[in-house]
């Protein structure tokens, strides 16, 4: 039979657990990124923006800033920034005249080819020690944990009043 309480109680070890290794996990990457980035001249939520980009070209900057689960006003300072630096280019949307679509320069294009060998060490070392079954494993399991997240429905929460 099985005993609930034990069960339970591994349950929250392993959640508390995993969700610490995640963070840490992540923030490593960031700080390791971020001090390789630097001597190209671009931020990691830059390399983000234009990465994403990259994969939506012509999106505009509510949908880009959904993808990137940011704010609108956060990312139309970071798109300032950027096609100031002649990374992104801003074009009229030709079905709402209120609205921008995104665009890579290829100037963008150039340090996006910088950058990818970047991320690319950074992630083969993060890897070392890992066979490529164990790493393809990985992946499909943080693909799975990501989906499980993302179909999920918002929490109803009580209005207090």
């Amino acid at each position: 039979m099985l005993d609930y309480n034990k069960y339970s109680y591994y349950l929250q070890a392993m959640s508390d657990n995993l969700g610490q290794v995640l963070s840490d996990v992540s923030r490593l990457l960031r700080r390791a990124f971020d001090e390789r980035a630097r001597g190209i001249g671009v931020t990691r939520p830059q390399w983000q923006v234009l990465t994403m980009l990259a994969r939506h070209e012509g999106i505009n900057q509510g949908g880009l800033a959904e993808l990137l689960d940011v704010e609108p006003i956060t990312l139309c300072r970071m798109i300032d920034r950027l096609q100031e630096a002649g990374l992104v280019e801003r074009r009229p949307d030709p079905t709402d005249r209120r609205a921008w679509l995104l665009f890579l320069t290829h100037k963008a294009g150039g340090l996006l080819d910088e950058l990818r060998p970047l991320g690319l060490n950074l992630f083969d070392e993060a890897m070392n020690g890992l066979n490529a079954l164990e790493r393809e494993a990985l992946l499909n399991m943080l693909e799975r944990i990501r989906g499980n997240l993302s179909r999920r429905p918002a929490p109803e929460f009580a209005a207090h009043g």
